[in-house]
């Protein structure tokens, strides 16, 4: 996926009310932007941080720029929690994802479960329909409980676990499902659960996973230009 052209530079000031961050940029100015991430953002808040941001020029919109990459000792980090359902339908649709292979259609945001959008919806008359839910994952706490780990949640979701239980439904009523974590990020080695943080969503999804929802977790590789997904995670629960 192409991000948006050109990214801004800047500096993290401070990141509050979940949704908007102080940025000061290259030339001094301190600009709001959009924070598009409802998450605690756990060790990507620090004020200081390098940061890049688009920019879009509809002059509707109250805020400009848009927090989309942070780096951390060099690394980039996707925060935009928007991006991961365009990042793995790429991916799905140019074939690159074998166990998600061999569908006829893709759709997005397609309506499901009770009053959800599943983000991709895959079909074939011979061989059914496959629900795939992705998440955003870019939390790595190196002094945490699992060093060297993409881990997810990185807040409390009591919406995730209800995701998982509507995939839970959908296998019951004989078709696929898959739950697709998302790292955006590059500095991992494996995936697991920060069931610290949320033990009802690490229990949620092994329950899930006991009642037939395929678990699948990819890597990213991520430029200022563009972000791709990339090389599957092991996942450790």
């Amino acid at each position: 996926m192409d991000l948006p052209h050109p990214l801004f530079e800047g500096r993290l000031v401070r990141r509050y009310k979940r949704f908007l961050a102080d940025v000061e940029l290259t030339g001094g100015e301190v600009v709001t932007a959009h924070c598009p991430n409802p998450g605690s953002m756990m060790g990507l808040r620090a004020p200081g941080l390098k940061v890049w941001l688009s920019k879009s020029d509809n002059p509707k919109r109250k805020l400009s720029h848009t927090l989309e990459l942070m780096e951390i000792e060099g690394r980039l980090v996707g925060i935009h929690t928007g991006r991961p359902n365009g990042i793995v339908a790429e991916a799905v649709a140019a074939g690159r994802v074998p166990e998600l292979s061999g569908y006829a259609t893709l759709r997005g945001e397609v309506k499901y479960g009770r009053n959800s959008r599943i983000d991709i919806l895959l079909e074939d008359p011979s061989r059914g329909s496959c629900y795939v839910e992705v998440k955003n994952v870019h939390l790595v706490r190196p002094d945490g409980p699992n060093p060297g780990a993409a881990e997810f949640p990185d807040s409390v979701t009591a919406r995730g676990a209800k995701h998982l239980e509507e995939l839970s439904d959908m296998v019951a009523d004989g078709h696929r499902a898959v739950m697709m974590f998302c790292v955006q990020r590059m500095d991992c080695d494996r995936f697991t659960t920060a069931a610290d943080i949320d033990p009802t969503y690490d229990s949620a999804l092994r329950r899930a996973r006991s009642a037939g929802v395929e678990l699948l977790c990819r890597a990213c590789d991520i430029s200022r230009e563009r972000i791709v997904l990339s090389d599957p995670l092991p996942i450790v629960l």
